[in-house]
C-alpha cells in the first residue's frame, strides 16, 4: 500500500488561548481539541504499524 493510498493522519489544529470563551461551555473547544488528539494518536499508531517493514512485523 503506497502513502498516497493511506496517506499519514494529520495532528488536529490546536485551539489559540483566545479561542475559549472562558465561559464554561461544555464541551470546550479545549475539551473537543483533547478528543481529536486522542483520535489522532490511535490512528497515528495504527497507520505507524501498517507501514512498519514486514521483518519489523514478524519480531
Amino acid at each position: 500500500m503506497t502513502d498516497s493510498e493511506d496517506p499519514r493522519p494529520t495532528p488536529p489544529e490546536s485551539p489559540l488561548p483566545g479561542d475559549c470563551c472562558q465561559s464554561g461551555c461544555d464541551p470546550c473547544v479545549f475539551d473537543l481539541y483533547d478528543e481529536a488528539l486522542a483520535r489522532y494518536r490511535t490512528e497515528l499508531a495504527a497507520w505507524e504499524a501498517r507501514h512498519r517493514p514486514q521483518a519489523a512485523r514478524d519480531d
